[in-house]
Formats: structure tokens, sequence, C-alpha cells
């Protein structure tokens, strides 16, 4: 799934794609750039579980404080959701369905 994200981010040449890691056990996939500023951090999963939440959870919400963004997101096979945590929204919502939204935005 994360390569899949990768390869259609590849088709916005006006955004700029990076990870970004603070430490060595948090980390976030991607951070979208529009010129010098971080709009958007996106931790992508196969599935949000126990096991995982507090890895994705915390890498997002990292990057999230360091960038001041009010909003992140989470992208999973099927799960869907929004959460708000420590004041900020953290929206979880299945690649299929963010590919079909990127898409009909950029028509």
């Amino acid at each position: 799934m994360i390569g899949t994200c990768f390869l259609d981010a590849r088709e916005r040449p006006h955004l700029k794609r990076c990870g970004f890691q603070r430490s060595r056990h948090k980390e976030c996939d991607f951070v979208i750039r529009k010129g010098n500023k971080i709009i958007e951090a996106i931790q992508v999963c196969h599935e949000l579980n126990k096991g995982n939440e507090d890895r994705e959870f915390g890498g997002l919400k990292e990057a999230m404080n360091k960038f001041k963004l009010k909003e992140g997101l989470i992208l999973t096979n099927g799960q869907e959701d929004e959460i708000i945590s420590e004041g900020k929204k953290i929206i979880i919502r299945p690649v299929w369905k963010w590919l079909l939204e990127k898409k009909t935005k950029n028509l």
C-alpha cells in the first residue's frame, strides 16, 4: 500500500514528498510540501489495531506537532474514522477512497 501511495504522489509535480523520522521508533511515511511549507502528514498501514496504533498514531502526531498541522491522515486497507487527539484531528481513510478523492479533485 505504501508503494501505491508513493506512485500516486509522483503524479503531482507541484507537491514534494519526503518521509519524516524524528526518532528511531517514530516515523511518518509522507509529509506533503507545497513550496517551503509542509501542508499534510500521511501515515500508511494495512490495518490499525492494538498492536500498531501507538506506533502509527505516534509518528503521525509527532510530524503534526513538528509542522504545526491541525489535521493528519492515516491510510488503511479498509478502515474509516475520525479521531480528535490532543486537539488535533486524525482522519482514517481507506487508501482506495483517498485515491479516488484525489483524482476527482484534480479533474
